[in-house]
């Protein structure tokens, strides 16, 4: 039986209340029943958090980068039985998660060698006599609020630094994927760690979430989900001037232009748009199609839409599982009636699909003759929902795929030189992909985004220091010896 408890205090303990966990791939299949934390205990693992982060930090670089170390050799080394428990209760297939908990190991261990490199500057003063450094120290006790579709690699990404530079963790994953939470937790906290330096605080985003980043006891809050949820985290953090760091919403556009490599282009939108039922942040959900082009393209989009292997996420074989939700699936569908009822023409897909489970299955589903006025190309769907937009002209794709209040990130393929500069330079996006697909970065580079996509510094790489510390500038007149 796996553990279904919170992590608080450098111990499991029950919640006072608990939830059921159900596979998406199967809904007769119970995973179990997951604690739910009382403020009361939110409260506990904010202190513990606050008392064991200078402990911590005193413990020293080699300790911190021996524990990461630790952490993210261990996760690479369980990536296939830990992935299997992402691909069972978030639905993708056992492939992605075992893909992503592999990911999240080396988040971990990137981390671990940047703690040796995290070295200050010297500076000259101006003034005789006078020696400057420049430090970077924690920020204190930092809470993670964690998205349900990358369960495990997302919060990697900021636990890893947090821990890294010094730092103490509360963590309130997503409560439709809490048995990924667990698993990350044993990992962490089977190192020698202060006990409160960890915490796991399961429960719903409107009591724990809230009473989380609203707590005096957060010098900072990093926070992956929806915009509204951003909004208000950022309403709520000001309030105590915590810092803030947020990755919200995004309509990825992918522009393709008449001189690019037709069959290439229909992978990397097929791929971007479908992989992972559609649940990224990074999708494809804007294809911006150069009229020359446009009726090939879509021709051989459908025909890849189509051949898309659709089932259970531990089937072998399966390419895209099952959508995380009922809520999700509806939404989905709702968002298909919409399309049409914009005018928008339903090329393939749409329906929900009979698998020999049930399960929350949808086809691969792709519009055609719309526009970007429509709801379906300004709203995030997180669907496994694609939108073809036809354009005259590079100068006409480019207006369309930055008329967005997202910027996170954004796609061409071309064989021009000259359209992939220009195309880098201008489209405003924080992250822009040449002839690949808008989804799939590296994990030792920055990630973010523009607009509603983003708020507060960047993930991830060596720019994870800007939120993840706070700089101090020290000035010393050591005087003169006798």
């Amino acid at each position: 039986m796996m553990n279904t408890e919170l992590y608080i205090d450098g111990r499991w303990t029950a919640g006072t209340t608990e939830i059921e966990n159900w596979n998406p791939s199967d809904v007769s299949d119970l995973i179990g029943l997951y604690s739910q934390a009382s403020a009361d205990q939110l409260d506990e693992a904010l202190a513990a958090a606050r008392r064991a982060q200078p402990i911590w930090w005193a413990a020293g670089i080699q300790k911190r980068h021996d524990v990461l170390m630790g952490i993210g050799t261990e996760l690479m080394a369980r990536a296939a039985e830990i992935g299997r428990i992402v691909a069972r209760e978030e639905g993708k297939p056992l492939a992605e998660g075992t893909g992503e908990v592999y990911r999240a190991g080396q988040f971990f261990t990137y981390f671990a060698a940047e703690v040796l490199r995290n070295q200050g500057d010297l500076a000259e003063s101006v003034r005789p006599g006078v020696e400057i450094d420049v430090r970077r120290e924690p920020v204190g006790v930092v809470a993670i609020v964690s998205p349900w579709n990358f369960p495990v690699a997302t919060p990697a990404w900021k636990i890893a630094p947090a821990l890294a530079f010094g730092n103490a963790v509360v963590w309130k994953p997503a409560n439709l994927t809490p048995a990924s939470a667990v698993a990350l937790t044993e990992v962490i906290a089977r190192q020698d760690i202060p006990a409160g330096l960890f915490n796991l605080v399961t429960g719903p985003g409107r009591d724990v979430g809230q009473r989380l980043v609203e707590s005096r006891d957060v010098d900072a809050i990093s926070f992956t989900g929806s915009v509204p949820v951003g909004r208000g985290i950022a309403a709520s953090a000001v309030t105590n001037m915590t810092k803030v760091q947020m990755e919200m919403g995004s309509k990825n556009p992918m522009i393709v232009m008449d001189d690019a490599d037709l069959d290439l282009a229909v992978g990397h939108a097929a791929g971007a748009a479908f992989g992972g039922t559609g649940q990224k942040c990074t999708a494809a959900s804007r294809l911006i199609v150069h009229s020359a082009i446009h009726d090939a393209f879509v021709e051989k989009l459908v025909v890849a839409a189509q051949a898309y292997k659709v089932g259970h996420a531990l089937d072998e074989g399966t390419q895209i599982g099952p959508v995380v939700s009922e809520s999700q699936l509806t939404q989905n569908m709702d968002y298909v009636t919409l399309a049409q009822q914009e005018g928008a023409e339903l090329l393939c897909g749409g329906t929900r699909l009979d698998c020999p489970t049930e399960g929350y299955f949808m086809a691969p589903t792709v519009f055609a003759g719309t526009r970007n006025d429509m709801r379906i190309n300004r709203e995030e769907m997180f669907a496994p929902i694609t939108c073809v937009i036809k354009a005259d002209s590079y100068d006409q794709a480019l207006t369309i795929a930055n008329d967005s209040e997202f910027g996170l990130t954004a796609g061409i393929m071309t064989r021009s030189l000259s359209r992939a500069s220009h195309f880098r330079a201008n489209m405003r996006a924080g992250c822009v992909m040449v002839n690949l697909p808008t989804a799939g970065t590296d994990y030792h580079v920055p990630f973010g985004g523009r607009g509603a996509s983003s708020f507060g510094p960047r993930e991830q790489g060596r720019y994870a220091a800007e939120f993840y510390t706070t700089v101090k500038t020290a000035y010393v007149a050591a005087g003169t010896p006798e």
